[in-house]
């Protein structure tokens, strides 16, 4: 009985590895069903790759600011009494509760 599949085994075989990678290719993690997930993730990634530019040169340049080279008064000021918890008399304090 065995005789009598042996010429389509290799036709079968061929047939079976054609399914598979064919399932695979719409089905996979990188498949193109998934393409439309891909592409949402993507946009996600773009915006947060925006903000995270935007953030960056800010903290350029508060840095650039920092140095001693260019130093700003008023930032270092700010800083120090953000850190230190000073305040100007002339300073309005709202107090907000954590």
């Amino acid at each position: 009985m065995l005789a009598r599949f042996k010429p389509y085994l290799s036709t079968a075989g061929l047939a079976f590895l054609i399914f598979y990678f064919g399932f695979h290719a719409f089905t996979g993690d990188r498949g193109l069903l998934t393409s439309g997930q891909r592409n949402e993730t993507l946009a996600a990634k773009r915006l947060e790759l925006t903000q995270l530019q935007i953030q960056r040169r800010d903290l350029e340049v508060r840095a650039r600011l920092l140095r001693d080279a260019s130093l700003s008064a008023d930032l270092l000021e700010e800083r120090a009494r953000s850190l230190l918890g000073y305040s100007d008399p002339r300073d309005y304090v709202i107090r907000i509760r954590r």
